[in-house]
C-alpha cells in the first residue's frame, strides 16, 4: 500500500476535495511541482493551472486552480485557491471564447486596451483549457 498524505484544497467558496492522496502535481510559480508523502515543508505560491492528485488506491483527478497557495506541512498538504473546480465542471467553449477575446485584445490594440487584466484573462482562460487537456489525457489513457 502508497503512502499517503491528507490533502485539502479549498477556495473562497467551498472546500472543493479532502482526502488521502499519494501524489499532489500542481502549477507554482517556478513551475510544476510533485508533493508525496514525505515531502519537505513548503509554501509556494500557485500559478492559474490544472491540480492533478492521485487519491489513495490510483484513482486521479483534475481540478483547475486560478492561484493562490499551496503548503506542505508533515503529512498534510493545502492548496488554498483564488477559485477551484473540478476540470469536470469547466465549460470548454466558454473558456476556448475568453481565450480568443483576450488574445484579440491584444492584437487589434484599438482604444485603451488594460494589458494587465486582458493578460489575466489569457492566462487563465489557457489554464483551464490546459486543465481539460489533462483531464481528456487521462480519461483516454484508462
Amino acid at each position: 500500500m502508497a503512502m499517503t498524505l491528507h490533502c485539502d484544497i479549498v477556495s473562497a467558496e467551498a472546500q472543493i476535495f479532502s482526502g488521502l492522496v499519494e501524489l499532489l502535481v500542481a502549477t507554482g510559480v517556478d513551475g510544476e511541482l510533485g508533493v508525496c508523502y514525505g515531502h519537505s515543508a513548503l509554501l509556494t505560491r500557485l500559478v492559474p493551472g490544472p491540480i492533478r492528485i492521485v487519491e489513495q488506491g490510483g484513482e486521479e483527478h483534475v481540478y483547475y486552480a486560478s492561484g493562490g497557495f499551496l503548503e506542505v506541512q508533515g503529512d498534510m498538504v493545502t492548496v488554498l485557491a483564488d477559485t477551484a473546480v473540478r476540470a469536470d465542471d469547466i465549460d470548454e467553449a466558454a473558456a476556448e471564447v475568453a481565450r480568443k477575446r483576450a488574445e484579440d485584445a491584444f492584437t487589434n490594440q484599438q482604444g485603451e486596451i488594460d494589458y494587465g487584466r486582458a493578460s489575466a484573462q489569457l492566462a487563465e482562460a489557457t489554464a483551464q483549457l490546459a486543465a481539460l487537456r489533462k483531464l481528456k489525457h487521462r480519461a483516454n489513457r484508462g
